[in-house]
């Protein structure tokens, strides 16, 4: 796996040890992240949707609705959705916008993902629903897409970000895939807003959120690392300079529940 150095753009701390990258509340050598992220994942697949539910309060499919909303999808819309394995995301675009409308008009939605446990549920969903002609799978990094350049009008990230090696080159290669006038989409857990919120969200998240995992999924470990890499995840507005960095503009964030997500949204001029 390649790496790109990139100067640190505003409000970004550069990192203590460029040879070492977050991983939860560790710091791990840079090779070693993709491995480790892919084996929470095979993990948790399971589980993972109904853990959303559980975790979430089912405020995520709240949080979701809001981000394709703001996406405003459409019968034509090329969309890549980049560490989507399960399909949740693509699943509901192509629900709000209806398969036969997309098929007819030529839109197509790619899932992309690095963990094929994921997939593989997201695949028997689709099939399941009848989806397969609008939806398809590509096991790939969100830092190297297999897609050409300006190919897709729309690209949207769903809690994954976080979870990618080199967050600054996936930002890249989000505006290298998007067509002039394309849109970007983040939806991303983020930083508590309101004051009496983030000592309530600190504790749910570092020892209730462990605790439901190891019950219903059986394996807490997996779910103290998603909750101390939200922790660790850059906040609102550093997020916002880093996409401006990558090159894509109008970079607006909206918040959501008082910030626990956010969603940040831009554009490819």
């Amino acid at each position: 796996m390649t790496t790109t150095t990139k100067q640190n753009p505003p409000g970004h701390a550069p990192r203590e040890n460029p040879k070492t990258v977050p991983f939860g509340d560790e710091n791990i050598p840079i090779g070693e992240k993709v491995a480790r992220v892919r084996a929470v994942f095979d993990s948790v697949a399971p589980k993972y949707d109904l853990m959303n539910d559980i975790t979430s309060l089912g405020a995520h499919r709240i949080w979701k609705a809001a981000a394709i909303d703001r996406l405003m999808p459409r019968p034509a819309m090329r969309v890549v959705d980049v560490a989507g394995g399960t399909a949740d995301m693509a699943m509901r675009i192509a629900e709000r916008v209806g398969t036969d409308a997309m098929s007819q008009a030529g839109g197509h939605i790619s899932v992309m993902d690095i963990n094929p446990a994921m997939m593989e549920i997201g695949q028997g969903r689709v099939k399941q629903a009848q989806m397969a002609d609008t939806i398809d799978f590509t096991c790939a990094n969100g830092e190297a897409l297999p897609l050409d350049d300006s190919s897709v009008d729309a690209y949207i990230i769903a809690f994954g970000l976080r979870n990618i090696t080199n967050p600054e080159q996936a930002l890249a290669e989000a505006r290298r895939v998007l067509a002039p006038g394309g849109h970007f989409l983040c939806l991303e857990f983020s930083h508590p807003k309101w004051p009496l919120l983030k000592p309530l969200y600190d504790g749910y998240s570092d020892h209730i959120m462990p605790r439901i995992g190891g019950w219903v999924a059986g394996d807490d470990t997996s779910y103290r690392y998603l909750a101390e890499s939200i922790r660790r995840f850059p906040n609102q507005e550093t997020l916002k300079a880093m996409i401006e960095h990558a090159g894509l503009e109008q970079v607006t964030v909206t918040n959501l529940t008082g910030g626990i997500a956010a969603i940040h949204s831009a554009w490819r001029l």
